[in-house]
């Protein structure tokens, strides 16, 4: 009873001292208004997710919460893990928790979703063992494709996960690994107050560390296979005076070889983050980004080029004259033995590929507690990317005479937005309320480059600037603005202390308009880009109800519905799935049957968690409407390409997990998914049905497997993990497949901490560790990444990518 009295006793004290900083946090809310209101202009207030930022005070959702549910019990022991699945007392089905310290265990520099990969139901590709090489790097949640994918930086919408993003940037371009706090994912329905137009299949939310309150800093450095190179250093200011004003700034560096063909891939980022508390419970913070990528890309495969040119076929360049030499030979159609058994010689290797894009990001928030209940947070943000993507096409001359040019993509993006939302905490409900708005700027354009004659001058440098250089032709030029406005409203009513239920609604608006295009008739034939047109998303009220019961002591049962709509999405010519990205004539034929895709989700788990074990099924049903599906055929380089409506997609999937600790450090972990995602119809192109109703969906598997051991003793710890994935479908009626594959990783951490406490060097570090990750233990050679460039209805396609070999790495961090 006394330690009752006492923590009521320190919660009125908290309180009283609350309310004596909402004057202060009001006169601040008031002034960051002011602030907003210029960036926004006359735009409507709009929506935010409310998401715990791991150094922040709780919420007063969350504090309600604590009074009214049982806390969840932990599902992994800490000394081991701290990847967690939680209803986060939201009662919004499973939620996964990926923390710094599972991220921080991959090699440094690592694409966070590829950590994220381990988790069952999820399936992450690459061509290179970090995951970021950003044409490669593929991430599947349940069936859905990463551009029916929400993502997020600290309630900033990044638009979709795709390689040539439209509305956003890749989450590596917006933020260093090292300064990911934690990423919160819903392998579900998502959720209605996050900032998006395509979580037709759940949400990644990134969340940025804060700057720490003790002035520091952080080094990290890491070498491995094929010379990679990876730099990370970080300062910390520490609070700078007794208001807790704070702030980091990061700079990260990694380079690496690629593992076959020529050339590197490099990226150079910095971040920064201020911080500054306002009153007891209120804050205002700042954050900025950018981005510098340039890499050389891997070569697409087919079927063909894997069984009769072998595993390590690439483009020409190598960093050499003779590089160039032996593709302009190859144009004139002398190819090198090493394709002789391969059936489109031309198409197999090209002189190079590459992406440079540069990303400026940033945002402005205001987070304040206006009472005891009532919690205001709106952020302003903007963005602006340019990139330079490139390919050499052996198909078409330069006006020297050289049987090649350089094809080079142009694109930018500049959009700017706004999201407000509003929490109050009443009896046993936490009401959300919110708005977003975001207006997005996307310029679509390709040119062509001049590539010399032999003897007569450098070939063009693929990743250097392309500023000092004329284009000799245009080929196409697109621009798209799009307005995009959302509202919701939730409720999380908890009815009993161990039973919560959820409530709540979308409304969305999207309206895209493309303006004059340009379309050269000399290089594509007579026809058009889709311009002067547009098309418009609606949805008035986009409906998500969900329960949480635990209903014994370490037992748990949830569910989860939701309606979600994906606007129309926009992309380069020929590129992607959407009814912007080709020609005015195939835009005609598919515009009467263009309709947004939709889906209703359903999901039902059960979880039991204790100290020794933790055990977990989940199961859900997707009825998908209106799937857009980019149909490819002929070259890579300049394919034809028709934008269909595939009609429904019926999906039924279970999976399934346990992780045993029967010692103290020691933890192992099992997981099965299941996936059963077929067509519902029949498709027909040119007169021809394809039979591919009841077929499994490409690219999905049907069944994955997931094994991973754990340990650690003292300052050591090791891991090993595998995963099965059986095979896939490269065409729509399953008639090619890739074959299925076995991988597995090992890693291991030692910390000098102790060690170093003992010496001089104590008084100034705080931390040392070592660290040491071997990737593919096996070796094995598989199918990564598959569809970058589309699918074919029947038979093989130049549309997929080999993974890394086994790779080595070895890194070091001090933190002082």
């Amino acid at each position: 009873m006394k330690c009752r009295i006492g923590v009521r006793k320190t919660i009125r004290s908290r309180r009283r001292g609350d309310r004596r900083g909402h004057i202060g946090a009001v006169a601040a809310a008031l002034l960051l208004t002011s602030a907003l209101t210029g960036v926004a202009a006359a735009a409507p207030v709009p929506t935010e997710r409310p998401a715990a930022k791991t150094q922040e005070r709780p919420h007063a959702a969350e504090r309600v919460a604590a009074r009214h549910a049982r806390p969840l019990p932990s599902v992994v022991a800490p000394e081991v893990e701290n990847m967690t699945v939680s209803a986060r007392r939201r009662a919004h089905g499973t939620m996964i928790t990926l923390g710094s310290a599972d991220i921080q265990r991959a090699v440094a520099g690592t694409n966070p979703l590829k950590v994220l990969g381990a988790q069952p139901g999820i399936m992450f590709q690459s061509a290179d063992p970090q995951g970021v090489d950003t044409w490669s790097s593929q991430i599947y949640m349940h069936g859905f494709m990463q551009n029916q994918i929400s993502t997020t930086l600290d309630d900033v919408p990044l638009g979709e996960l795709v390689y040539r993003n439209y509305n956003g940037l890749n989450p590596i371009e917006a933020i260093s690994s090292e300064n990911v706090g934690r990423l919160d994912v819903s392998t579900g329905a998502g959720a209605e107050s996050v900032a998006s137009t395509n979580n037709l299949g759940g949400s990644i939310e990134y969340v940025s560390s804060d700057p720490k309150t003790k002035a520091g800093g952080q080094v990290n450095q890491t070498f491995g296979s094929n010379s990679m190179f990876h730099t990370f250093a970080r300062v910390d200011s520490g609070a700078l005076n007794d208001t807790g004003t704070r702030f980091y700034v990061s700079y990260s560096r990694n380079d690496m070889h690629k593992w076959k063909g020529g050339g590197n891939d490099f990226t150079q980022q910095v971040n920064a983050k201020l911080v500054q508390p306002v009153g007891a419970d209120s804050s205002v913070s700042a954050y900025f980004d950018w981005s510098d990528l340039h890499e050389y890309l891997y070569q697409d495969y087919s079927l063909d080029i894997l069984h009769n040119g072998g595993y390590f076929v690439d483009n020409y360049y190598n960093g050499r004259y003779s590089g160039y030499a032996n593709a302009y030979n190859a144009a004139l159609g002398n190819y090198p033995s090493s394709l002789d058994r391969i059936s489109d010689k031309a198409d197999a290797a090209y002189y190079d590929g590459a992406s440079n894009i540069n990303d400026y990001f940033g945002y402005l928030k205001g987070d304040f507690a206006l009472t005891d209940r009532l919690r205001w947070k709106t952020t302003a943000y903007g963005h602006g990317q340019d990139s330079i993507l490139t390919w050499s096409n052996p198909f078409y001359p330069s006006p020297n005479g050289a049987p090649m040019f350089e094809q080079v993509k142009q694109p930018s993006i500049q959009r700017f937005g706004i999201l407000s939302a509003l929490h109050y905490d009443i009896a046993r409900n936490h009401i959300e309320t919110g708005v977003w708005y975001e207006n997005n700027r996307f310029v679509s354009s390709m040119f062509g480059y001049e590539q010399p004659l032999p003897g007569q001058g450098s070939p063009i440098n693929s990743v250097g600037g392309f500023a000092n250089l004329t284009p000799f032709m245009q080929l196409y030029g697109q621009t798209i603005n799009t307005n995009t406005f959302t509202t919701y409203a939730q409720d999380t009513w908890n009815v009993l202390p161990n039973l919560a239920l959820h409530f709540g609604f979308k409304s969305l608006l999207n309206v895209s308009r493309a303006g004059n295009a340009y379309y050269n008739t000399g290089y594509y034939g007579n026809d058009a880009s889709v311009g002067g047109v547009g098309l418009t998303t609606f949805r008035a009220f986009l409906p998500h109800i969900s329960g949480d019961w635990h209903f014994l002591k370490h037992h748990e049962l949830y569910f989860d519905i939701a309606e979600n709509v994906h606007a129309y999405p926009q992309a380069q010519f020929k590129t992607a799935a959407s009814p912007f990205a080709v020609t005015q004539s195939a835009y005609d034929m598919a515009r009467p049957g263009l309709k947004p895709e939709s889906d209703w989700a359903y999901a039902v788990g059960y979880r039991y968690s204790d100290r020794l074990m933790d055990a977990t099924i989940h199961a859900y049903r997707v009825n998908f409407f209106n799937r857009l599906q980019m149909i490819s055929s002929g070259a890579i380089i300049n394919p034809q390409t028709i934008i269909a409506n595939v009609g429904g997609i019926t999906m039924n999937g279970v999976d399934a997990g346990l992780t045993l600790r029967p010692l103290r450090g020691l933890s192992f972990t099992n997981s099965v998914s299941y996936n059963h995602a077929t067509y519902d119809q029949n498709m027909e192109s040119g007169g021809v049905v394809y039979h591919t109703r009841g077929v499994q969906v490409v690219a999905y598997p049907r069944v994955m497997y997931k094994t991973a051991l754990s340990y650690r003793w003292r300052d050591l710890e090791a891991h090993v993990d595998a995963a099965y994935t059986t095979r896939r479908n490269l065409s729509y009626v399953g008639d090619a497949k890739v074959p299925a594959y076995w991988i597995a990783n090992f890693g291991m951490n030692y910390r000098l901490t102790n060690l170093v406490a003992s010496t001089a060097g104590g008084r100034f570090l705080k931390g040392l560790e070592l660290g040491f990750n071997i990737y593919n233990l096996s070796n094995a050679r598989y199918v990564s990444t598959m569809g970058e460039n589309g699918f074919s209805l029947s038979g093989d396609y130049q549309s997929f990518l080999v993974g890394a070999p086994r790779q080595y790495f070895g890194s070091i961090k001090a933190e002082f």
